[in-house]
């Protein structure tokens, strides 16, 4: 991980030459390429703040963990090293079980329903987030997630004893309840995973597979429908309550459109990312009976495991999210 020493828990104020106040200069890490419909949405919230409340904080986006790496960046924005970061929620599963919700397979499966299990996680996870001095700005879904292979994959035994790209702890429960093995590997990280044969299967959106080019080392992807993993913004509490009033609605406001505009975005993107993975030659279709049987079945195992694990909580967000 790469440390700014020269930015303190608000960033560093910058002198403008001909300024009449110090500007702060927020750097803002993510974790995906900047051509990405999550980093495009964040280009275009940055620019809104830029331009809103210029005079007060500049933020600067880095994307692709080009300044520090996504396992890295909920601590580095709690601990003041960046004031503000973008990363994936179900990253924070292994800290607190709420955050792993969205990822859960096949417990909401549609955009509505991804609406409505985040409706009923959110005060949760502003609950855990706050304790940690962090603030949530705004939460969007990635596309839904499908499997992609090697080979033609016709039923759940086809699947056994091969390597399985995991990029959180679902996705690790996942591989292992259908005889896989599950290897952490980030998003950059894919095509050389793939094409050194650290991993054989993944299960991932088609908006990562058009990024990871996965037509050049993958021929198959089964449109699973399996879950909508969010991205989240967080912002450093003690950072934002440093910023001058303006500044701090002008965020808001953005966020707040940001995050309807990124979940109209990622609907659009299913669409035009599934038709290039088609166009570039991979082979697209529905999952058979059995996988989908069988797929299934796991998530209704992991639902109850998660649901256990997460305690009260899980209980009060699954009520919630069926009511």
């Amino acid at each position: 991980m790469k440390h700014l020493p020269t930015l303190s828990l608000a960033a560093g104020a910058l002198m403008l030459p001909g300024a009449a106040l110090a500007q702060t200069a927020w750097d803002m890490p993510t974790p995906y390429p900047e051509g990405n419909f999550h980093e495009k949405n964040i280009a275009t919230f940055v620019e809104e703040v830029n331009g809103a409340a210029g005079d007060a904080v500049a933020i600067t986006v880095h994307n692709n963990q080009s300044l520090i790496k996504h396992p890295d960046i909920k601590n580095s924005v709690r601990d003041g090293i960046v004031p503000i970061g973008e990363l994936l929620v179900s990253r924070l599963s292994n800290d607190n079980p709420i955050f792993g919700v969205d990822s859960v397979p096949f417990l909401a499966t549609s955009y509505e329903d991804a609406k409505k299990l985040y409706d009923a996680q959110k005060p949760f996870m502003e609950e855990a987030l706050g304790k940690e001095g962090l603030k949530l700005l705004f939460s969007v879904p990635w596309p839904p997630q499908g499997l992609y292979t090697k080979q033609d994959v016709t039923q759940m035994g086809d699947l056994t004893g091969k390597s399985f790209r995991a990029y959180n702890k679902s996705t690790e429960e996942l591989a292992k309840a259908a005889g896989m093995i599950p290897t952490q590997i980030e998003a950059s990280d894919i095509p050389t995973a793939f094409s050194t044969g650290r991993v054989e299967a993944m299960m991932t959106s088609p908006s990562t597979g058009v990024d990871s080019k996965a037509w050049d080392f993958l021929t198959n992807y089964y449109t699973m429908n399996a879950w909508l993993p969010r991205n989240m913004v967080i912002v450093n509490q003690r950072a934002f309550d440093a910023l001058p009033k303006e500044a701090q609605d002008a965020i808001e406001k953005a966020a707040a459109e940001a995050e309807t505009r990124g979940w109209e975005a990622s609907e659009e993107e299913t669409k035009r990312t599934t038709d290039l993975l088609k166009e570039n030659g991979i082979k697209v279709e529905a999952p058979s009976d059995d996988l989908k049987s069988g797929f299934q079945k796991i998530g209704e195992t992991l639902t109850e495991e998660w649901k256990n694990s997460a305690g009260d909580a899980g209980e009060k967000i699954l009520k919630a999210y069926e009511g």
